[in-house]
């Protein structure tokens, strides 16, 4: 690293001075503008330059054993085999020096070392840059290539630089037949249909693509990558395999128009059955239950439902329904007393799976389906008393718990029970609770019997038996006689057994009038004991009624053997004009 300065002398013919060759040497040193220092065997600093005095401290005569420490350590190796060494690292302060280590040699013995030193703050930041870099490149590589989506990377010329695995797979190709390829190129060698990369570069802007891959089906994305002048560098594609999410996705949409549909079958069907049985209110005790009914809709309290059997307490809670504001919610009907007591407590409130044998499923009860809406319990007094107490705890908090079940769940739901039973009584004598009770009977609804409303009666059984003939597409009209039977009926099945009667009425008569022989016999009190032997007609029958009867039943059979008016008029004796009219009369075609 010295120039000969005994050689640049004697060139000039001068001898050169032992003194301005230090300073030469020194000079040297100092322009290296690295820290250089030479030691000798022991560790002592022979020589320092500028840039070591300064930086380092190192000074001449210094211990570089005691300076630092670890760095003598690798001198000695180095003289030791003789092999330098470099990238050794020191600080001095907040800076850090890179070192190279080269053994002096004087007569192929070793005197020392040459220790330089680069300022590597920079450097070492870099390095740790890279590191990181290579660090993040290598982590993102591990991203791309265990992503589910497919990933292309196109360059600013639209050749692919890469693909994943995902993509490998979803195209069914490997990545060495596409690499180096352009977007173009995929096409014209029918790899892909239509390139997304090749319209991000037309639109540069994020472009979108429903694909076709064979059965499956693909959402592909391009989206451009800019440089700072704006110049597309890149474009990424991501491919998304939708066919599972497209099938579970109609399998939902599936799943909620079926619940949708059960939702609206069942207020379809409520509505339904609350338009055939029409509420017909003539009688003052009728008209009362009916206000009734109505202003307790806006409500939430529990309503009890009191009244004969076949009264309507059923179609007085869908009253209470359809004007309550849970209406756009189904109400769900549970009769108590149609449910083995074994079950009522699973049904009323659900059970886990393994809750009892044969419970290989879990399923929500009555309670639970009726959240948000109303809960009919009908037969109420046939409850069993351990049912009782676990309703009146969900009265009381709101909660239900299954059978077999550990916790619980707050629910919305409005009770409205009925029965027919006397339950005052039924708390005396023990077989009722009497704080549930209280808790059913906030509102009681009493529902008059047709004995206590005998203005209902008439107008009832015109709308069942126009009802029932529109139904069954044979309009009906009753005769006089009928409709006088039926008026003097007791009818102890109440509104239930009234309508079954006209339904009865409307499908087994023959003809289009309902005359008194259309009747049933339990409606005649002394059917089986006539009058007059000879006779068999009711008691109550008028003459003209009889005579009625008798003649629309021998135009009826004269109608089925001959089927024709004059043939009819000929054997009955009369014109055919009168067996017209007496047809026309009794509704007989």
């Amino acid at each position: 690293m010295t120039v000969n300065m005994e050689s640049i002398s004697e060139s000039n013919g001068q001898k050169p001075d032992q003194t301005h060759l230090e300073a030469f040497n020194t000079a040297q040193y100092n322009a290296m503008g690295d820290g250089v220092i030479s030691v000798d065997a022991s560790g002592t600093v022979v020589l320092s330059d500028r840039v070591s005095r300064e930086s380092l401290d190192i000074y001449p005569g210094s211990s570089l054993r005691d300076l630092f420490p670890s760095l003598w350590s690798k001198i000695l190796e180095t003289m030791r085999d003789r092999r330098p060494r470099f990238e050794l690292s020191v600080q001095k302060g907040d800076t850090s020096f890179l070192v190279t280590v080269s053994p002096v040699l004087v007569d192929s013995e070793v005197s020392g070392s040459i220790c330089i030193f680069v300022e590597n703050t920079d450097l070492e930041v870099m390095t740790r840059q890279l590191r990181s870099f290579r660090e993040l490149t290598k982590e993102l590589t591990a991203v791309i290539d265990s992503s589910s989506e497919g990933l292309w990377v196109y360059d600013g010329e639209g050749t692919v630089l890469r693909i994943n695995p995902a993509s490998e797979r979803i195209n069914k190709i490997k990545k060495e037949m596409v690499i180096g390829l352009t977007a173009q190129d995929l096409v014209a060698q029918g790899i892909i249909e239509r390139s997304v990369a090749f319209e991000v570069f037309g639109c540069k802007t994020v472009v979108n693509m429903l694909k076709s891959k064979g059965s499956r089906k693909l959402i592909v994305t391009g989206t451009p990558v800019f440089d700072d002048e704006g110049r597309i560098i890149r474009v990424v594609v991501s491919e998304r395999d939708i066919t599972e999410i497209d099938k579970l996705q109609r399998e939902l949409e599936d799943q909620e128009a079926i619940k949708g549909q059960f939702w609206h079958h069942m207020l379809e069907e409520q509505q339904a059955e609350l338009a055939s049985h029409t509420i017909i209110a003539k009688s003052p005790c009728m008209i009362k239950a009916l206000r009734q009914a109505i202003k307790v809709s806006s409500a939430d309290s529990s309503v009890l439902v009191l009244g004969e059997s076949g009264v309507g307490k059923g179609l007085f809670a869908d009253l209470i329904h359809k004007n309550s504001n849970r209406s756009g919610k189904p109400m769900i009907k549970i009769n108590c007393g149609a449910i083995p007591e074994s079950l009522i407590e699973s049904e009323l409130f659900g059970h886990e799976r393994g809750a009892f044998t044969g419970a290989q499923t879990a399923k929500p009860g009555y309670l639970e389906l009726a959240d948000e809406g109303i809960l009919f319990l009908d037969e109420i007094a046939e409850l069993p008393l351990s049912s009782q107490v676990k309703l009146l705890r969900f009265l009381e908090d709101g909660r239900v718990t299954r059978l077999g079940g550990t916790t619980g769940r707050n629910i919305n739901v409005r009770i409205i029970a009925a029965t027919h039973r006397d339950l005052e009584k039924m708390v005396g004598d023990k077989t009722f609770r009497l704080d549930l009770f209280y808790r059913l009977n906030v509102i009681p609804l009493y529902i008059p019997s047709l004995k206590e409303r005998q203005d209902c009666l008439l107008p009832l059984i015109r709308h069942y038996i126009d009802y029932f003939g529109k139904k069954t597409g044979r309009p009906m009209r009753l005769a006089r006689a009928a409709m006088d039977a039926l008026l003097s009926y007791s009818y102890p099945g109440n509104v239930r057994e009234l309508m079954n009667l006209c339904e009865r009425l409307v499908v087994m008569s023959e003809t289009e009038v309902i005359d008194i022989q259309d009747l049933p016999a339990q409606l005649f009190g002394h059917a089986s004991e006539p009058s007059h032997p000879m006779t068999g007609w009711p008691q109550e029958m008028s003459l003209e009624q009889i005579l009625e009867s008798v003649e629309r039943s021998v135009l009826a059979d004269a109608m089925k053997e001959h089927d024709n008016q004059y043939r009819m008029a000929e054997i009955l004796g009369v014109n055919q004009s009168t067996i017209a009219r007496k047809l026309k009369k009794y509704g007989i075609s």
